[in-house]
């Protein structure tokens, strides 16, 4: 029994350095790849706005605009049918939810 006691006392210090090490990520100066701001094409501008946003947010409002004119297809979740505004992001009709990242990616700069 005194083992068990042992371990749970070992273990106390690693994750308070994981805790410490993450306080330290967070609040560092330079933003990562998907936190830092990128300028939309007017294409995209179109849907999310003509202000920098990172990537994550940009893909958040692309899904806002494909559920709020009901752009998926009903058999297949996953695939999106684009409407006249998609259509300048994506090149053509239908994309895969997978693929969408890969053409949003296309419309935006750093």
């Amino acid at each position: 029994m005194a083992t068990k006691t042992t371990e749970k006392k070992a273990a106390a210090p690693k994750s308070a350095a994981k805790k410490e090490t993450a306080t330290k990520a967070a609040s560092g100066t330079k933003p990562n790849a998907l936190q830092q701001p990128l300028k939309p094409s007017p294409e995209l501008a179109a849907i999310v706005g003509d202000k920098p946003l990172p990537r994550g947010e940009v893909v958040s409002k692309v899904w806002e605009h494909i559920k709020k004119h009901n752009l998926q297809n009903p058999e297949n979740k996953r695939e999106i049918v684009a409407d006249d505004k998609l259509k300048k992001i994506f090149g053509k009709d239908k994309c895969s939810m997978f693929e969408m990242n890969k053409h949003l990616a296309a419309h935006l700069k750093s």
